[in-house]
């Protein structure tokens, strides 16, 4: 049987994000939640042009009493790629009803956190700045290459689109993780770069250089449904990607 999702937010990102939902096999797309009305009634399949027997319908904020949508469109999941705000939206009902919740947000306050940590007292709750495969398999790497020398010299550089506001929280992710302060960060915006890291060890003989690219954005859509599969069965907690790629290396 298909695992169900919600997904909240349809920008740029969500609509990538529905594009591999829509054509795993595993999981069903049950219904969008986005603060416009526009496209409301509309249905995901349809408008992406993706031929799928799965509901896909498409939600307003504005105008939709989530516990009544979730009466009609029961989910298993909701997937977060809206905005900071959108946990309020949604955390409290999905935590009383047993619904996982992944969060794909890049920057949540002090506020937010609180919520995050207070709701999985009782559910499973995921949250992570960056939710590719790829670039947390960058981080763990970083991590272990800083552990064997940790006297190297380290610089990270970040790349996205013209129009992307503050640090990236990836980046804030990956020098936290090595002891950098933010301030460390070299920060490129040109263009229509979706996302790219690096982080450059630098040794007195040679240098290592550990890149992560984001070439399409359906690339998230695939770390969501990655993350998806492995938090099925857990116990309730506050997970982060590191949680979920631990038991590979395990092994």
């Amino acid at each position: 049987m298909k695992q169900k999702v919600g997904l909240m937010g349809f920008g740029k990102t969500g609509k990538a994000v529905a594009n591999v939902i829509l054509q795993n096999q595993s999981f069903s797309l049950e219904w969008v939640l986005r603060q416009s009305s526009l496209l409301e009634n509309r249905s995901v399949p349809e408008f992406l042009g993706i031929a799928s027997d799965e509901p896909g319908k498409i939600f307003s904020l504005a105008s939709t009493n989530l516990n009544s949508l979730l009466d009609k469109h029961p989910v298993d999941f909701i997937i977060d790629f809206s905005s900071s705000e959108g946990i309020y939206h949604y955390g409290k009902i999905a935590n009383e009803r047993g619904i996982i919740i992944i969060s794909a947000i890049s920057h949540y306050s002090e506020k937010e956190t609180a919520l995050l940590k207070e709701l999985s007292k009782s559910s499973v709750v995921f949250w992570s700045p960056n939710i590719t495969l790829g670039v947390n398999y960058l981080l763990f790497a970083s991590r272990y290459l800083k552990k064997i020398a940790p006297w190297v010299d380290i610089e990270i550089i970040e790349e996205h689109f013209k129009d992307k506001q503050g640090l990236s929280g990836t980046a804030i992710k990956i020098a936290t993780a090595l002891d950098i302060g933010n301030d460390e960060i070299k920060t490129i915006r040109a263009g229509g770069i979706v996302g790219k890291h690096e982080v450059i060890f630098g040794f007195p003989y040679q240098t290592v250089r550990l890149i992560h690219e984001s070439i399409s954005r359906e690339a998230f859509g695939n770390g969501a449904i990655f993350v998806a599969q492995n938090l099925v069965n857990r116990k309730a907690g506050l997970y982060n990607f590191e949680d979920v790629l631990l038991p590979y290396f395990a092994s």
